[in-house]
């Protein structure tokens, strides 16, 4: 179908976008399934109120990784396809991920407190099951942890339950020097204070995320109208059939004059 230049911006940006989103989706899904059924973990299933923090956090990734794969399957099918019906299941999601989000940061704002304690208790279970079994999953989830601040350390930059000089968790520590060695903070307490005082900006990082989500929701609108306006409009050509005479505009009529009959023609 011929799309405008708007049209295939828009294109664009969803195949570009859902590809990232798919690749999010299938990094949590894939984490979440790992520690869920990981012979290590499996036992944090259980009846156990010590553990109801894991549980629910790898069950957040489990849900939430798979419902971003399935957004991301449908966006990039209607885009690389032009399907309306695909590009309108796509944006309903879209549409209720966003409103998550934004629900997700108002509420973190508003019992920042609390949910720094639980996101803490979590963090501490995760530690104590890494080092009592040494699951490579788990470490995959301390490093994000660890990790979140190396390129903005307003986030998370810590390791461990004493800092860097932890070492128990070292290889899953982020690279330091010699002075931040000493300096870096114990994980537990930097998550506490990050929801205590910058709870604005953890609500900004929710609202920044649903803004993306919104962004791709008006592009798959556009793309949308698009498509249809594509299959509404007639065809740039004329189709010919083979009973179909064209004669040039505003010329006169050929006369073809008949040819003279010699005599005795027909005797030879």
């Amino acid at each position: 179908m011929a799309l405008d230049g708007c049209g295939q911006l828009c294109k664009c940006i969803l195949i570009l976008f859902n590809i990232l989103f798919a690749l999010v989706g299938f990094a949590m899904l894939g984490l979440g399934l790992w520690l869920r059924f990981s012979s290590e973990s499996r036992g944090f299933f259980n009846i156990d109120l010590n553990t109801q923090q894991f549980v629910i956090g790898v069950s957040v990734l489990i849900v939430l990784g798979a419902v971003i794969l399935l957004v991301a399957v449908f966006g990039d099918y209607g885009a690389c396809n032009e399907n309306r019906t695909a590009l309108g299941v796509f944006s309903c999601l879209l549409a209720i991920l966003a409103g998550v989000e934004i629900g997700a940061g108002v509420f973190v704002y508003m019992r920042s407190d609390e949910v720094g304690e639980q996101l803490a208790k979590f963090y501490m279970t995760v530690y104590a099951q890494y080092v009592d079994k040494g699951d490579p999953g788990l470490a995959v989830t301390l490093s994000m942890f660890h990790n979140l601040g190396t390129f903005h350390s307003i986030i998370l930059h810590c390791c461990g339950l004493i800092g860097a000089l932890d070492p128990l968790v070292k290889k899953t520590c982020p690279e330091t020097g010699i002075w931040e060695t000493f300096t870096l903070p114990a994980c537990p307490t930097v998550i506490v204070n990050l929801f205590e005082s910058k709870a604005p900006l953890v609500m900004g990082l929710f609202l920044g995320t649903a803004a993306m989500l919104i962004l791709a929701l008006v592009c798959s609108s556009l793309l949308s109208k698009e498509i249809q306006r594509s299959q509404s409009s007639p065809p740039p050509y004329i189709l010919l059939s083979s009973s179909t005479v064209l004669s040039p505009p505003n010329q006169d009529p050929v006369v073809f004059t008949p040819l003279p009959v010699i005599p005795g023609a027909n005797a030879l």
